[in-house]
């Protein structure tokens, strides 16, 4: 990796580390990167989830405002220079 790690404690419930231990000796990984790689889905979801909110939020003012989408029927139409 070339950026930097910050280092944290975290306390685990006892069956959560151990899930996560035999994750790690399956996949021959380090119980650090096993928790990084779940933090980054988790993460990723979470930004999905609020992207989608964020859309559903705007969706009235879209349906309503055909200045919004004026340049939409736009989108296919090929451009020559």
């Amino acid at each position: 990796m070339n950026h930097s790690l910050y280092r944290t404690q975290i306390s685990l419930e006892p069956d959560q580390h151990r899930e996560l231990v035999k994750i790690a000796r399956q996949e021959k990984r380090s119980l650090s990167d096993v928790i990084r790689e779940m933090l980054n889905r988790q993460l990723a979801e979470r930004k999905k989830r609020e992207l989608a909110a964020a859309a559903q939020a705007l969706l009235p003012d879209y349906a309503d405002d055909k200045e919004l989408t004026a340049f939409t029927a736009l989108d296919a139409e090929e451009f020559h220079a």
